[in-house]
């Protein structure tokens, strides 16, 4: 990847917890210890805080004499802003040369204090939603290397984490795969990225072949998805993403019990197979070969008895493998991959 294009995180990461007290804002800090567990050192939280990662617990100087370079915003409190309870132990790690990291809407650029110290110690501010300056415009140009892309029905069906879960399974069976983050969790999780949801529109599918740039002929990049092409809202970021991937192959996600768009009156989810069709005349236009290698499904909200039975009657449908990459991991679709899909 462009080092110079695309955000770069210095580990190993200090995950700073604040004061949060729900479990269910701190899916940045699960979702580094689930992933890149050898990447996390330990964890920092404040006077009432609720949740807890089991990790060592760390004060500012002890991280800074243990050399960890990134204090990481783990949570995601309300409205995406930074409480400024926080700003004093933020300051500290900044005076001990340790890089701020944050996804959340507040810009950490925007705090005159902590332009100001991380500029005394040389250490960084890193926005991760922020991209990067002059991503050019797309070129359509075709380029080596293999691409998976994941795609959805709907925005918040697992794109995310079915993008990980493919990259394990491939890694697991020896292939040369390499998880490419397109958001904000996922930058942080793989450690570079662009978030392409604050990309200026005609700039996203340039964006994407910098995520995804030229590689060996037998590597794969697994592109985290963004979006739906039938989301009347995200459609647009997810077309520009399809356009600048160029992939070889798609997985598509879907959560098994959705059927209506979130938050959109009443735009309703086709049927799968009309949803893989319009992806694919989509993606032609940049990889004429693109073909499906699989369906990745969240089968969380159907009764337990149901979930393999649904996955086998899918495949079945489809001709293609069906998994739920959280339930039983994605290596029926690495598999698909490899024996389907020439270097």
């Amino acid at each position: 990847m462009t080092k110079t294009a695309t955000a770069q995180l210095r580990a190993p990461y200090l995950l700073f917890l604040g004061d949060i007290q729900d479990a269910t804002f701190g899916k940045t800090g699960f979702g580094l210890l689930q992933w890149r567990p050898e990447l996390v050192a330990g964890q920092l939280r404040l006077p009432g805080c609720g949740l807890d990662l089991e990790v060592p617990e760390l004060t500012i100087k002890e991280a800074a004499s243990k050399g960890i370079a990134s204090l990481v915003i783990s949570i995601a409190p309300i409205g995406g802003r930074l409480p400024e309870s926080w700003y004093s132990t933020i300051g500290e790690a900044l005076d001990c040369g340790m890089d701020i990291v944050s996804g959340l809407h507040s810009k950490l650029t925007d705090i005159p204090e902590f332009v100001a110290r991380a500029s005394a110690s040389g250490a960084r501010l890193v926005n991760v939603r922020t991209p990067p300056a002059n991503i050019p415009v797309g070129s359509g140009l075709e380029r080596s290397g293999r691409r998976v892309l994941m795609v959805g029905t709907e925005c918040a069906v697992g794109k995310k984490y079915s993008a990980l879960a493919l990259s394990q399974a491939m890694a697991d069976l020896g292939m040369n795969a390499t998880f490419r983050a397109t958001g904000q969790t996922g930058i942080m999780i793989a450690g570079e990225g662009i978030a392409v949801d604050a990309v200026v529109a005609d700039f996203i599918s340039g964006a994407a072949e910098l995520i995804s740039p030229a590689n060996q002929a037998d590597h794969w990049d697994v592109i985290e998805g963004q979006g739906s092409l039938y989301n009347p809202g995200y459609a647009g970021v997810t077309l520009g993403l399809i356009h600048g991937s160029q992939p070889d192959a798609l997985v598509m996600c879907h959560e098994a019990t959705m059927t209506k768009i979130i938050g959109c009156g009443d735009y309703s989810i086709p049927p799968l197979e009309e949803c893989m069709q319009t992806y694919l005349h989509m993606a032609k236009l940049t990889s004429p070969d693109v073909r499906f290698a699989g369906l990745s499904i969240n089968t969380s909200k159907l009764p337990q008895a149901e979930r393999q039975s649904y996955l086998d009657s899918l495949s079945d449908r489809m001709n293609l493998p069906c998994v739920d990459p959280v339930a039983s991991g994605s290596a029926p679709i690495a598999q698909y991959v490899r024996d389907n899909f020439d270097a």
